[in-house]
């Protein structure tokens, strides 16, 4: 049970009320009230197949609060992570698409900023090496979507040779809608699972494929972040990035389902929704950019 845990936590002052909050897929989350303010109580173990470590993402936490981004992190034990909560509304996808200018500027002040404030070993994320890890993960197992595998590491291949030469930054990775609220003044980033060393093009494409843009967002998302209109080289790469982002999040969704466990979650569903998407967002890519 949760409660007992949450109560446990040696910060809360007074009277301590405590729902759950909905829609995650791998952590647990909770909206906890005391006499103090509101919080958000946030459960969570090491990943080691999704890459995940709760060491660094407390880390990160902290340093993107340091730099503006993140709400303030008041305590973090194993498997345990306390935040002041942000009142405002998380984005969906429609939402990302009326402020892609807005959205862009952010994730280029959050890639230039944040390397200021990180603190210990350098992570990289690459989603190229996580396909072909994930890829190593399934092998064996009995999805049958598994039987596609050698053909998308071959399409995967193709599509990390499609990425042109960008600075190094520190990406998020994980630009799910949600993942963005909006207090009425400013836009504030959550959830830093996946945060470490990458290319901008990442998180631009994750913000693309995760919601849906129509090629003329993806121009003035591009556009935004750069500070000028796209080279063709840039706009074949961000097609290509976002349809590894939905083969990323597919592959993801099947190595959930074998090794973990959240309330209300389907990942067989979500595996399915994603390569839907991935088929699609191939098929427009290489009618665009694979000659016959």
């Amino acid at each position: 049970m949760a409660e007992p845990r949450i109560l446990a936590i040696p910060i809360w002052a007074g009277a301590v009320r405590i729902a759950p909050l909905l829609g995650g897929l791998s952590n647990e989350s909770y909206d906890v009230r005391d006499t103090s303010g509101r919080y958000v109580v946030r459960f969570g173990r090491d990943f080691p197949f999704h890459h995940v470590s709760r060491d660094r993402e407390v880390m990160t936490a902290r340093a993107a609060f340091e730099a503006g981004f993140a709400a303030e992190l008041v305590h973090a034990e194993p498997g345990v992570m306390v935040s002041r909560f942000i009142e405002g509304h998380a984005f969906g996808e429609a939402d990302v698409r009326r402020n892609v200018e807005r959205v862009g500027r952010l994730v280029r002040q959050f890639h230039d900023t944040m390397p200021l404030f990180v603190r210990g070993p350098g992570y990289l994320f690459w989603v190229f090496h996580v396909i072909r890890d994930y890829a190593r993960t399934l092998r064996g197992t009995a999805n049958p979507l598994v039987g596609r595998l050698p053909d998308l590491l071959k399409t995967a291949a193709e599509l990390e040779r499609a990425q042109t030469p960008l600075p190094i930054i520190f990406g998020h990775n994980d630009f799910l809608p949600g993942n963005i609220i909006d207090d009425g003044r400013k836009l504030w980033i959550i959830d830093y699972e996946y945060a470490g060393f990458s290319t901008g093009m990442f998180d631009l494409a994750g913000l693309a494929s995760n919601s849906s843009f129509s090629p003329d967002d993806s121009e003035r998302l591009l556009t935004a972040y750069f500070g000028a209109a796209p080279s063709e080289d840039l706009r074949r790469s961000h097609a290509a990035m976002s349809c590894a982002s939905l083969l990323r999040e597919a592959l993801w969704a099947l190595v959930s389902e074998v090794h973990m466990s959240a309330t209300g979650a389907d990942y067989a569903a979500y595996a399915t929704e994603n390569f839907a998407r991935f088929d699609s967002a191939l098929a427009r890519y290489q009618s665009h950019y694979t000659k016959a």
